[in-house]
């Protein structure tokens, strides 16, 4: 089972975090862990203090984007991994076809200052942000079953289908933005 970030922070194990929330218990483990308290330590409690500093901020680095969030809490409750589950909707397909051959379009002119570029960052970020709110709506879902819910099955699924459509748009983003 992976490394529960969740726990890790002192969180409760759901999609929706508030920010503020999750700003004060990564400060509050931060300096419970922070190598700079143990620096009169011995050198285990040095080492231990330094794997405990990484494991924390690795945990905030992964809680704090909705996307990495949605990803390790769907491994945590047994969706699907992305490898294990590939598919995206059909028109989905069609829609990032018709979206990379516009990318293609944009940055054929040369520069990435341009109109078309600016207007295909706008596009692609509000893409991702409707994919990661039907995310939440699925976790929101999911979480208001009982556990072991029959239903919980289908909705992580759901969830596995929509993280990898925002992965590719998360793809075409790094391609805009590349040289």
């Amino acid at each position: 089972m992976p490394l529960d970030s969740f726990d890790r922070l002192g969180l409760p194990r759901r999609f929706s975090l508030d920010r503020a929330t999750l700003e004060r218990a990564y400060l509050a483990r931060s300096r419970l862990v922070h190598p700079d308290y143990h620096a009169a330590g011995s050198t285990a409690d040095q080492s231990a203090s330094l794997e405990l500093s990484a494991a924390v901020n690795q945990a905030y680095n992964i809680l704090r984007d909705p996307f990495t969030r949605a990803d390790h809490l769907l491994g945590l409750e047994g969706g699907p991994s992305a490898a294990e589950h590939k598919q995206v909707p059909q028109a989905f397909l069609a829609e990032m076809l018709d979206l990379r051959e516009r990318l293609e379009d944009a940055k054929s002119a040369g520069t990435h200052d341009t109109p078309a570029v600016s207007v295909l960052a706008e596009e692609f970020a509000a893409r991702s942000d409707v994919i990661l709110g039907e995310v939440a709506h699925r976790f929101a879902e999911y979480e208001s079953l009982p556990p072991n819910d029959p239903k919980q099955v289908g909705i992580r699924t759901q969830v596995r289908g929509l993280l990898n459509a925002a992965n590719y748009i998360r793809g075409l983003i790094r391609d805009l933005n590349a040289d």
